[in-house]
């Protein structure tokens, strides 16, 4: 595997630092923060040069790129301490090429291309979370009219996207693998009201309660097979994995560099901190733990884009990164002092942010299980 990066990722990865350092610096993303704001002016941007359509194809006014450039763009913008976690445009298109209508995906395209993704992913609910069998929510059909009643929990960008995919399930299914399907919904439709759950980071993106009450949607509303949403998605939740790899080494870069600047700089008992041994022991943990996740990124990547399996690599990356950039995050906060622990510092943005990956796209615990499970399966017949 050569990772080295051709000319055309150097220019994206340029225009990228270009692009915040311009138009973005640390004050915009603070304050967005501070006021619970969707950075719609950034995505906006992201939009425009063509960022958020990397991985489209051009008939949809995308632009062709393989997985590790899109990881690659993710990671860099995360580096330069802007919220990664949002984009996840592209990851919604491949999902509405694979099997959504064509007036979906002209819908969902034309939104991503202003920089927003298309839809929130509604599958999550109070008593279902790792379990998806418990989800209850439920689809029935009246008067050639099909209604939605549940609730769901935990869904992102639900205020700020203009679509919402619902997972429900067919009450009279028998199948428990064969009985959810996909719907494509709008969150402004009667019957839907949305309650916003207040969380310790990610505060660039809004976090919501959805009630669903006797929501009246059309046939045409399904995506995909009937019966097979969540047979639909399981490629979904694989590159999400990842995409929250990603999202985890950008941050864990950025609080390492802002933390070996500090480590330069700060003098006590007449020289810098940097000069003693114990902050070059974290420093140095730190540095090995970020080529670490690096080297996972883009190895799994480059699987994808080899058309290998990523069952057990992207559980096992982003149980990996997403527990090491917390720890690197940390040791940065630590390296930082009491200046580290202000809201003034990014860093304590990322320190509240990162603890995110370990629970949404899937918990510690469910990676484990998976990547356990697969690992067994590997050496049952060996």
């Amino acid at each position: 595997m050569d990772f080295q990066l051709t000319e055309e990722q150097e220019l994206l990865l340029a225009s990228i630092r270009e692009l915040m350092t311009r138009d973005f610096p640390a004050e915009y993303f603070k304050k967005c923060d501070e006021e619970e704001r969707y950075p719609i002016e950034f995505m906006n941007a992201l939009g425009e040069n063509g960022i958020s359509m990397l991985g489209v194809p051009e008939e949809l006014g995308g632009i062709p790129s393989d997985l590790i450039t899109r990881m690659l763009a993710i990671e860099e913008i995360s580096r330069n301490g802007g919220p990664g976690f949002l984009l996840v445009g592209a990851q919604c298109l491949a999902n509405m090429m694979d099997f959504g209508s064509k007036e979906q995906l002209a819908k969902a395209a034309k939104v991503l291309a202003t920089g927003v993704p298309p839809y929130s992913l509604a599958i999550t609910e109070p008593q279902a979370g790792s379990d998806n069998n418990m989800l209850r929510t439920t689809y029935t059909r009246r008067n050639g009219k099909v209604y939605l009643d549940g609730q769901k929990t935990f869904i992102s960008g639900a205020l700020e996207y203009p679509y919402m995919m619902v997972v429900a399930r067919d009450p009279n299914g028998k199948d428990p693998k064969k009985c959810f399907s996909l719907w494509w919904v709008d969150p402004k439709s009667k019957g839907i009201t949305m309650n916003r759950l207040h969380k310790i980071g990610w505060h660039m993106q809004s976090t919501c309660e959805v009630f669903l009450d006797n929501v009246e949607i059309d046939e045409s509303a399904l995506v995909g097979e009937e019966g097979h949403g969540f047979l639909h998605l399981m490629r979904n939740f694989e590159i999400e994995r990842l995409s929250i790899a990603a999202y985890s080494l950008g941050p864990a870069e950025c609080a390492f560099e802002d933390a070996a600047k500090y480590a330069s700089q700060r003098i006590t008992f007449g020289k810098t901190i940097g000069s003693y041994q114990l902050i070059q022991n974290k420093l140095t943990q730190m540095a090995i733990k970020i080529e670490n996740m690096k080297n996972f990124v883009y190895k799994v990547a480059w699987q994808d884009d080899h058309n290998e399996s990523l069952r057990l690599s992207s559980a096992l990356c982003k149980l990996y990164c997403s527990q090491a950039a917390q720890e690197v995050i940390d040791d940065a906060m630590q390296i930082m002092g009491g200046v580290g622990y202000t809201e003034d510092c990014r860093i304590s943005r990322l320190w509240r942010d990162i603890r995110a990956c370990r629970i949404g796209g899937g918990t510690d615990e469910i990676m484990t299980y998976i990547a356990g499970r697969q690992i067994v399966k590997q050496y049952a017949n060996k």
